[in-house]
């Protein structure tokens, strides 16, 4: 039987195993929030001038009521075929997602900035029939249209259900001053024109729902391809619907149904926003402040100045952004409670400046695509340990495992497996990858991590990442919290390069902020507590970090990009020698 440690540390009043579930589906606990939050306000969109627009939990059910209607009636989609999403944070999002899985098809989120041969994969992958598409990338349509079998493409204004006034603004400057709406040259549909059809053929049928339970897809979460090409993972509106209850659980009172206020700031599309922001703060009844884009951090600025801020989510790339920005350290949020942080790992110098900043407590959870994506959370209400992922959620097994398949000691590293009942269904089509994932029923993370004898996990690093200098492992994760402790570091990453005597040797990539510290400053400060094997051979300064959409530091173009310069660095000593 699995040891659970962690289960003597769990907050009061949380239950060790999750209390049966009474919704039979993801629409039922949509259906939930309408009933109890109906004239509340569900969403805003803040745009970086601070122009918004809102929709209440009625308006957001009766809308994507409509736009199930029109994929049934007017589409003539039938149960289980998949919608492609490709949208920025906007009002339209919520709409579109709670939709499709009224209308009992399988959503599949995509990342807006996808190039077309990445759109061509992903949806014909999917056998996407449909696709909803913000209209500023709607120049890769021809070549994606033409090469999969999208049959019906819908397009989204950014301003959709502004204030007229405010959304002509906003049109107009997209159109003559920023030049970013591009001519659609394939066939389409407006969004209000398919949600005007659908309310026309609403009511003639009620059986969209009819077979759809817990077990059924709601959505073909792809994975970032960081491992190969990118797969779809099956996540049932079970999965999505037990790791929203299993969040809520863990955050305990300190949600206050129909009084919070949360920043979404980072994608709906990645799975870490879409069910602790979109789903789980929804069915509490939030208001959902939707940014279209964090990034410059100045565009969360009127975000936090119009609204009370109670709740955010991010990546420790974005905090620690925002607490580089003077008008946030000067004027931190004065509404807020709490802060979560999940992605990629949160640097404990950053988590000590946050609560420093704010004077508000900031957690750490871990999870994956294929996992819902919580597996375990530092939780609200008992012992926060920094540096770690917490422990996990109700009704979760996660074991540390050796190569040999054995389970790791207390302390000792190995991979983390994890069982529950927000693990996927598997992945779409590819039975031989859903094979390899598993382990006697566990599912492998790829990532390593060690477990306290409290049953607190802490990551190591991604399995694929670790270094290996002169046959010892260097996780660049121990490295990266080291250098970002400095004064004057803003942003690090770390990898392995190729060398002749050791095999690899540690390469750090740092952002710096004036004064800047010095390559040979960096490389006596990890010296001062890291073994020699661990300590970076060579320091590259540079002006910014390749970055996945949701902020998460890339350290495989880091690789890639050393790799590049080392053989150039080569071919130029080479034809000076001739």
């Amino acid at each position: 039987m699995t040891q659970r440690p962690w289960l003597a540390h769990y907050p009061s009043g949380v239950e060790h195993e999750l209390v049966a579930t009474p919704f039979r589906h993801m629409p039922d606990l949509l259906s939930k929030a309408t009933t109890d939050y109906g004239d509340q306000i569900a969403f805003t969109q803040c745009m970086p001038n601070g122009m918004n627009g809102s929709l209440t939990y009625n308006q957001v059910d009766e809308l994507s009521d409509a736009f199930a209607a029109y994929l049934r009636e007017e589409l003539t989609l039938e149960a289980g075929d998949r919608v492609a999403v490709q949208m920025p944070n906007c009002l339209a999002f919520p709409i579109v997602a709670f939709g499709i899985f009224k209308a009992g098809l399988v959503l599949v989120n995509t990342n807006p900035l996808y190039t077309a041969s990445e759109m061509t994969h992903q949806f014909s992958d999917s056998g996407a029939k449909a696709l909803v598409i913000i209209d500023m990338f709607a120049d890769r349509l021809p070549e994606v249209v033409s090469a999969t079998g999208i049959q019906t493409v819908v397009t989204v204004r950014i301003a959709e259900f502004f204030p007229p006034v405010v959304a002509g603004v906003i049109r107009l400057v997209q159109k003559y001053w920023n030049r970013s709406l591009p001519k659609i040259e394939v066939e389409h549909t407006s969004f209000q024109t398919a949600l005007s059809r659908g309310r026309e053929l609403m009511g003639r049928s009620s059986s969209y729902l009819d077979g759809v339970d817990l077990e059924s897809i709601a959505a073909l979460q792809y994975t970032g391809g960081t491992t190969g090409v990118s797969k779809g993972a099956m996540l049932t509106h079970g999965n999505l619907v037990s790791n929203t209850m299993q969040v809520l659980q863990m955050l305990g009172e300190s949600i206050r149904p129909g009084k919070e206020i949360v920043l979404t700031a980072l994608p709906l599309y990645h799975i870490f926003a879409f069910t602790v922001n979109l789903i789980g703060f929804y069915h509490m009844g939030a208001r959902n402040i939707l940014v279209p884009s964090p990034r410059p951090p100045s565009n969360l600025k009127r975000a936090f100045e119009n609204y009370k801020i109670t709740w955010t989510t991010g990546v420790n790339t974005l905090f620690n952004a925002l607490l580089n920005e003077r008008w946030f350290v000067e004027h931190p949020p004065k509404h807020l409670i709490g802060s979560a942080a999940g992605g990629m790992a949160l640097h404990e110098s950053v988590a000590e400046r946050w609560r420093e900043v704010t004077g508000t407590p900031i957690v750490e959870g871990y999870g994956l695509t294929e996992t819902s994506p919580v597996l375990t959370f530092n939780p609200f209400g008992g012992e926060v340990k920094d540096g770690t992922i917490g422990i996990p959620v109700p009704s979760t097994d996660v074991r540390c495992v050796k190569d040999d398949g054995t389970d790791a000691g207390v302390g000792e590293p190995g991979e983390i497996v994890a069982r529950g009942p927000q693990i996927m269904k598997g992945y779409w089509q590819r039975d031989d990858e859903t094979a390899n994932a598993m382990l006697d029923g566990w599912f492998r993370t790829g990532d390593i991590a060690e477990m306290d004898a409290d049953g607190y996990f802490t990551i190591v690093d991604r399995k694929k990442d670790m270094v290996l200098v002169s046959g010892f492992n260097v996780f660049p994760n121990e490295v990266e919290e080291r250098i970002a402790s400095m004064p004057g570091v803003n942003e690090v990453g770390v990898v392995g390069i190729p060398d002749d005597k050791t095999g690899e040797a540690v390469r750090a990539y740092v952002v710096a902020n004036d004064p800047r510290p010095t390559e040979a400053e960096i490389i006596a400060h990890c010296r001062e507590s890291l073994a020699a094997y661990k300590v970076p051979k060579s320091v590259r300064f540079v002006d910014e970090l390749p970055k996945s959409p949701i902020g998460k530091i890339l350290r495989r173009e880091l690789r890639a990009e050393a790799v590049t310069s080392e053989t150039a660095s080569i071919e130029t000593q080479g034809r000076e020698l001739s």
